[in-house]
């Protein structure tokens, strides 16, 4: 009878932290299996391509880059334009007309696409190669496949507990809440960002910010009292946050200024956002100059904070010139 010691087999077996160590994993696996240069898990939204988790040998592409979706193999393969393995990237017209292929030199390529439970599109687990290669890699494209339906799986099971994470932190906020207003107040606002900005990283969720001013707060004071100024604060918070979606975080982020994080919102929606809490305002009788801008993906929300700050206070120099 033997005694076996399975301390450091256990340590090799355990279960992936999350869908990052998973697909860094499968990444390594893969290029050590097959090769290739170059190695991704990628997100797309809308034109942008954004690269998640890179295994680069040779490209020198980096992790958060942006390329154009429409450029690239993928989105050819994933109108069925082309091949999920194409050994010889120069005998499929597809590949060979894509923008992509006069960036960098492409030789072979593999892509698989990562498709959540309800039919939707996340991105790829691709690889591209300068050279041609063997005829034989597509044997593969079973267990690549299979290796994407694992990522897709991880994937499903860490947004559900995101939407959990949220809910959890929104919460844990709330004791830092505004209370004129009942809002998030500037830190709570700050917590929230932060926090929304590791998952945008970590996923390639778009985002986008609005930031309101309201260019009457101080006259209301003047000729009325703080009190009529009080409410005017108030009943502007209650419009804006009704004006948003469930998913979005409304704050108050100064005297009369207020800033909204739009959830998992693209540059479409967050000015489409922008525009209903502006309209919301005016029918109420309440003139506001109203910023927003979009996070992209190389550059996070700190700077769509800035950008959205900055058409603000444009547009409240429009309004005091007029």
């Amino acid at each position: 009878m033997y005694l076996m010691d399975y301390s450091g087999m256990l340590d090799t077996i355990s279960p992936f932290a999350d869908f990052e160590s998973a697909a860094r994993s499968i990444l390594s696996y893969l290029h050590q299996r097959l090769g290739f240069q170059l190695w991704m898990v990628t997100r797309t939204q809308e034109e942008d391509w954004i690269m998640l988790q890179v295994e680069d040998h040779g490209y020198g592409v980096q992790e958060g880059a942006v390329f154009c979706w429409s450029d690239s193999f993928c989105s050819r393969m994933i109108n069925g334009e082309g091949p999920c393995i194409a050994p010889r990237v120069s005998t499929v017209p597809a590949y060979v007309e894509a923008p992509i292929g006069r960036q960098v030199s492409i030789g072979a390529y593999i892509g698989i696409p990562i498709v959540l439970s309800n039919g939707s599109l996340f991105g790829t687990l691709c690889a591209i190669d300068p050279d041609s290669q063997s005829e034989s890699i597509t044997e593969e494209l079973s267990t690549i496949e299979l290796l994407a339906k694992l990522l897709s799986t991880i994937l499903e099971n860490e947004l559900k507990y995101n939407e959990q994470a949220r809910h959890l932190e929104r919460l844990e906020a709330e004791v830092m809440s505004d209370v004129l207003t009942e809002l998030y107040n500037r830190r709570g606002w700050e917590k929230l960002l932060l926090a929304e900005e590791k998952r945008c990283q970590r996923y390639g969720h778009p985002a986008g910010v609005i930031y309101i001013d309201l260019d009457g707060l101080k006259p209301v004071n003047d000729t009325k009292g703080h009190a009529a100024g009080d409410k005017l604060i108030y009943e502007a918070a209650q419009i804006i946050h009704s004006a948003v979606r469930e998913q979005d975080i409304t704050a108050r982020v100064g005297g009369d200024e207020f800033a909204v994080l739009g959830i998992e919102c693209n540059a479409t929606q967050i000015q489409a956002l922008a525009e209903r809490v502006q309209t919301s305002l005016m029918e109420a009788g309440i003139s506001a100059s109203v910023g927003f801008a979009s996070r992209h993906p190389s550059q996070g929300l700190s700077v769509a904070v800035e950008e959205a700050d900055q058409k603000m206070y444009e547009c409240k120099l429009e309004f005091s010139i007029d």
